[in-house]
């Protein structure tokens, strides 16, 4: 039991009531990245030693060249994480921030490399002279959403605690493809053609346009000696030729001399720290899976739902989600769950945003209550809200450990990602989200990286009836994310099982539960895991990826009374499954997402 005065049960009562009637917390933005295609010809891979998996084939390799040198899982993400920012610069890069989990054969260890908002900002950051808030374009575009940058502090966090590779190693993959040039990619043209803000940008334009204004064609060959340069300062100095000096300069300079100018600042840059935090654990069935916990809205709302989905369970048997095999579809994965198991997922998806909304924000300036919210008994109540037929809109529960009540988080989250992962010779494991925010972040360039737009990750609006909203911007403080990197371990032998996540913005925490109840309940090999329609609830339609679903499912989920949404649905997951047969042999499994371009690689 909790204790909650009689003041404070009233304010939840009025904004529990607020969050029931006001729909338009339930209304989403479209997938902050465009389609490119859903490939046809991918399949599990499988290695003995080691896997890395990217989101590009050209980070992918640089993951494994380090792993062949010996490296660790944590060598391996850095060596990525440099590239991406040179071949896929519209969704993660060093002007960016990260969320890391990382395992060493005996720990589990979470990494916030999220941005933070500089000293000068306030809350009204993106509210016009009259009060109502910026449209998201008006918001995003210049240095006023650009927040701290945080990637290359979390990594070399990380790195020396677990680094098997000299730092400046890491970096020689990213060097030479950036002076030798690499060939612009069909998804990352399309990107640049669908995005009209690039001209806008001087270097932007010079670098991704040709002189007619015209997006560089697929196959066309990108040099970068600007970030080759900025790479070869990372790999001599460390992170601190980023934060301090030069290019740090250029940042600042660049973001408060913008037309649309922010606050950042030279003492910002060289005041950021990453944080060490207690990674979120939690047993489902015969697993631990472990996530990350706030800033991050990822690791709750995966453990709220795989928690709800066990509950059902054990309320009764007939509502387990093991038993709903995939079925042969029409869809380009051949697979579709049952509409059975999209209902579950989907109303257990509903409680977790319901949550999310109201409670979840930077837990170093909001009292989280994360323990009330995964705990066993709770989820059992809420999942005695799931029925036959669907709820259409949660309302927030009413967890242990709350002690502020706050308005709900009406703005919807945009964010480009990129998600790596990777095991190394010896067992440990990563799993790391990396985001500009939306496509091509802020689209302030500074010496060949993208910095981020990442304070529209913030509420634009601070309060609503006298009541703060929990994710407000405040000075110094992370904004919220949905990011989910997830490692999963068996309960009895405690070895890893697998290394998962996706970007995608708020539909992170979809593809992720699909992807980890598809693999553990459904027992899919990663890729097939993967390939699996995408699906669920944001607590608003019931959604389904466009043209993945039969019709015979669809009606099944409109009987059940569910409003259905078929949108596009980006995903970016990668997966690494690790196990171990009755000889004590490991074998890898990996698998990339058909809807980008990645692949995973392993020897």
């Amino acid at each position: 039991m909790f204790s909650i005065s009689r003041r404070q049960l009233s304010v939840l009562a009025a904004t529990l009531a607020l969050a029931a009637c006001n729909t338009s917390v339930n209304e989403q933005p479209p997938a902050p990245e465009l389609g490119s295609g859903y490939r046809t010809d991918l399949t599990p891979q499988h290695a003995e030693r080691h896997m890395a998996a990217a989101a590009n084939p050209l980070a992918a390799e640089a993951g494994r060249e380090m792993l062949r040198m010996g490296g660790s899982a944590i060598d391996a993400a850095v060596a990525m994480q440099a590239v991406l920012t040179l071949v896929e610069p519209q969704s993660s890069g060093i002007g960016g921030g990260a969320f890391i989990m990382l395992w060493d054969g005996e720990n589990v260890h979470a990494y916030d490399g999220r941005e933070t908002a500089p000293a000068g900002t306030t809350e009204r950051l993106f509210l016009k002279a009259n009060g109502k808030p910026m449209a998201f374009p008006e918001a995003q575009i210049g240095g006023r959403s650009v927040g701290t940058p945080g990637v290359l502090r979390a990594l070399e966090m990380a790195h020396r605690k677990t680094g098997h590779l000299q730092w400046a190693k890491l970096f020689e993959p990213a060097i030479r493809l950036a002076e030798q040039g690499f060939a612009i990619s069909p998804r990352l043209h399309s990107l640049i053609a669908a995005d009209r803000y690039i001209q806008q940008s001087p270097d932007m334009a010079a670098y991704f346009l040709n002189a007619d204004g015209t997006p560089k064609a697929t196959g066309t060959v990108l040099k970068n000696p600007a970030l080759a340069n900025v790479f070869k300062r990372i790999a001599k100095e460390g992170p601190d030729a980023l934060y301090h000096g030069p290019i740090a300069e250029e940042i600042a300079s660049k973001v408060q001399g913008n037309r649309n100018a922010g606050s950042l600042s030279l003492a910002d840059l060289k005041g950021y720290t990453a944080k060490e935090r207690m990674p979120l654990c939690t047993d489902y069935k015969q697993w631990k899976v472990c996530g990350m916990p706030p800033p991050s809205s990822g690791g709750i709302a995966i453990a709220q739902i795989l928690g709800t989905l066990q509950a059902l369970e054990a309320r009764d048997p007939h509502l387990a989600i093991a038993p709903m095999q995939p079925l042969k579809s029409s869809s380009p994965a051949g697979l579709e769950p049952t509409p059975d198991a999209v209902h579950l997922l989907a109303e257990a998806g509903r409680l977790a945003f319901a949550d999310r909304g109201l409670y979840v924000a930077d837990a170093d300036f909001i009292p989280v209550p994360v323990a009330g919210l995964i705990a066993p008994d709770y989820l059992a109540k809420r999942a005695a809200l799931i029925g036959e037929r669907s709820m259409g809109i949660a309302k927030p529960g009413v967890p242990a450990g709350i002690q502020v009540a706050y308005a709900p988080d009406r703005s919807p989250l945009r964010i480009s990602t990129s998600q790596v992962v990777a095991v190394d010779d010896l067992g440990g494991a990563v799993s790391m989200t990396t985001t500009v925010e939306a496509a091509f972040g802020s689209h302030v360039m500074v010496q060949g990286f993208l910095l981020n737009n990442q304070m529209t990750d913030f509420s634009f609006i601070p309060e609503e009836n006298g009541q703060p909203v929990a994710n407000r911007v405040e000075p110094g403080k992370r904004p919220r994310s949905a990011m989910a990197p997830t490692l999963v371990f068996d309960r009895k032998s405690g070895e890893l099982l697998a290394t998962v996540g996706s970007p995608g913005g708020s539909q992170i925490i979809e593809y992720v539960s699909k992807s980890l109840v598809a693999m553990l309940d459904w027992k899919l090999d990663p890729q097939a895991a993967i390939n699996l329609p995408n699906f669920g609830s944001r607590n608003g339609a019931t959604e389904l990826e466009t043209g993945m679903f039969s019709p015979s499912l669809k009606q099944a989920l409109k009987d059940k009374g569910h409003a259905l949404s078929e949108i596009d649905m980006t995903s970016g997951i990668q997966a690494i499954v690790r196990t171990r047969d009755a000889q004590g042999k490991v074998s890898l499994s990996g698998g990339a997402d058909p809807r980008r371009e990645g692949e995973a690689v392993g020897d």
